[in-house]
C-alpha cells in the first residue's frame, strides 16, 4: 500500500499545474488555457474542450463535483478508501478516468496520441521540459507506422501506475516520474 500512496502523490503532484503546492481551479483554469492555446481552438470547440476538461477533474480529481481545491492528503485519502473498499471497483475507476482524460487529450480524435499531441498534453499539465516529455514518450511502444502510440495502451499505462501494487511490475509512468516528468 505504501509503495501505491507514493504513486498517488506523484500523480497529485504532476496535476499541480501551476506549481504551487496544491491542486485546485487555478490548476485546471491553466490546464484548460494552455490546452486550447497549443491546439489554437478558439469558439465553441474550446468552450467544448474546456468544459470537458473541467468535466474530467471535478469528477475524478476534486470528487465532490463541486469542490475546486484539494490537498495532497485528501486525494491520497480518497484514494485509499477506494482501493481498500472494493480493488476492481477502483481499477475499473481508473480505467473510466484516464478513458476520459486521453479521449479529451486526442486532439485530433484518431484514437492514438503522436509526439506533438503527447508535448502539448504535458505542457498544458505544467510539465515543460521538451527533452525529457520525448524521452518518455520513446519509452512506450510506438507504433512505426504512424509514429504515434494508441490511446489505450497510453490509458494502460495511467492505470497500471495507480493500481498496481508490486514495484517489480514494468510500469511506464513510475519510469516517467523517475526520469524527473
Amino acid at each position: 500500500m505504501d509503495y501505491l500512496m507514493k504513486k498517488w502523490k506523484m500523480w497529485y503532484n504532476s496535476m499541480d499545474v501551476n506549481h504551487d503546492g496544491k491542486v485546485s481551479v487555478k490548476d485546471v483554469q491553466e490546464s484548460e488555457n494552455k490546452f486550447t492555446n497549443l491546439h489554437e481552438l478558439v469558439g465553441e470547440k474550446a468552450n467544448r474542450v474546456q468544459d470537458n476538461i473541467d468535466a474530467w477533474w471535478n469528477k475524478y480529481i476534486f470528487g465532490t463535483g463541486t469542490k475546486k481545491e484539494i490537498s495532497e492528503s485528501e486525494f491520497v485519502e480518497k484514494l485509499t478508501e477506494a482501493y481498500k473498499k472494493d480493488k476492481i471497483a477502483f481499477k475499473r475507476e481508473m480505467q473510466e478516468c484516464f478513458d476520459c482524460i486521453f479521449a479529451i487529450l486526442d486532439a485530433n480524435k484518431d484514437r492514438n496520441i503522436d509526439l506533438d499531441e503527447y508535448i502539448n498534453a504535458s505542457k498544458a499539465f505544467g510539465h515543460e521540459n521538451e527533452a525529457l516529455v520525448r524521452k518518455i514518450f520513446s519509452l512506450f511502444n510506438v507504433d512505426p507506422e504512424n509514429e504515434a502510440l494508441p490511446v489505450r495502451d497510453i490509458v494502460s499505462a495511467w492505470v497500471t501506475f495507480v493500481t498496481e501494487e508490486d514495484s517489480d511490475v514494468t510500469d511506464i509512468i513510475m519510469e516517467a516520474f523517475s526520469e524527473g516528468l
